[in-house]
């Protein structure tokens, strides 16, 4: 068997995100059914992370071992036929035996959008967050040069059972306003669960003048997770790409 690496995008509304569940409609989930119809065998596919319900990417990777005859072309045609429309495999190629799409991550980048125009935005409804005020961006700005850098994030994150190191490393957050949108980058060697998601909402809130740079400071700092802002809704996050060596 050979080891191979794919590049994903998938519009995550009607998942329950990445994570094979029974009985749930999952980006794994089928990306494993259609590879194992292909091979003849049960499939495991291997994916750089695990996205939430109705979490969005443009450039999800992932591995799988399999026995085939399919050059790459052919294995990403295949699967691009039997594939969901709102799922598309972007590139196959082979990879070396020791490859994980997960362990071997060294970065990710991710986005969240927001719209804040005055008409509600229709097409993009399903990308994007609808904000009913218009937030400070040298605010948001000045909370993302507090955010940045080295540090425990565990009052960033979901899961408040988490036992491993929550510490990590996010190097830059961009924040760009244009056309009715606002748009937040992330880019970091890893991230918690729902970490990006929070991180937002602590921004859009220090924004809209609820939470001042100072409890985002001692959020940092607080071991309870009440010190951080809400979790931004699922619909505005994109996993954009991830980085290996």
């Amino acid at each position: 068997m050979k080891n191979y690496k794919f590049i994903l995008e998938y519009d995550g509304s009607r998942y329950y995100g990445w994570q094979r569940q029974p009985d749930k409609n999952t980006i794994q989930g089928k990306l494993e059914n259609v590879l194992s119809l292909m091979c003849g065998r049960e499939t495991e596919v291997i994916g750089a992370g695990r996205t939430d319900a109705g979490v969005h990417s443009k450039g999800m990777a992932a591995n799988a071992f399999l026995e085939t005859d399919f050059s790459c072309e052919e294995i990403r045609d295949y699967m691009n036929r039997c594939l969901p429309d709102d799922i598309a495999v972007r590139e196959v190629r082979e990879a070396s035996p020791r490859f994980h799409a997960r362990y071997n991550a060294i970065g990710k980048t991710y986005s969240y959008t927001c719209y804040e125009g005055a008409v509600k935005s229709v097409f993009d409804r399903k990308y994007c967050t609808r904000l009913e005020e218009k937030p400070d961006l040298e605010q948001m700005r000045q909370a993302a040069e507090i955010l940045k850098g080295e540090h425990d994030f565990r009052n960033f994150c979901v899961n408040p059972r988490m036992k491993k190191s929550t510490v990590r490393k996010v190097d830059r957050i961009d924040i760009e306003r244009q056309d009715g949108y606002l748009r937040f980058i992330f880019h970091g060697t890893g991230f918690l669960q729902n970490m990006v998601r929070i991180m937002t909402g602590t921004m859009l809130e220090i924004g809209c003048g609820r939470m001042s740079l100072e409890q985002l400071k001692e959020a940092l700092e607080n071991p309870e997770r009440r010190k951080a802002g809400p979790t931004a809704p699922a619909q505005g996050l994109c996993l954009m790409s991830v980085d290996y060596d």
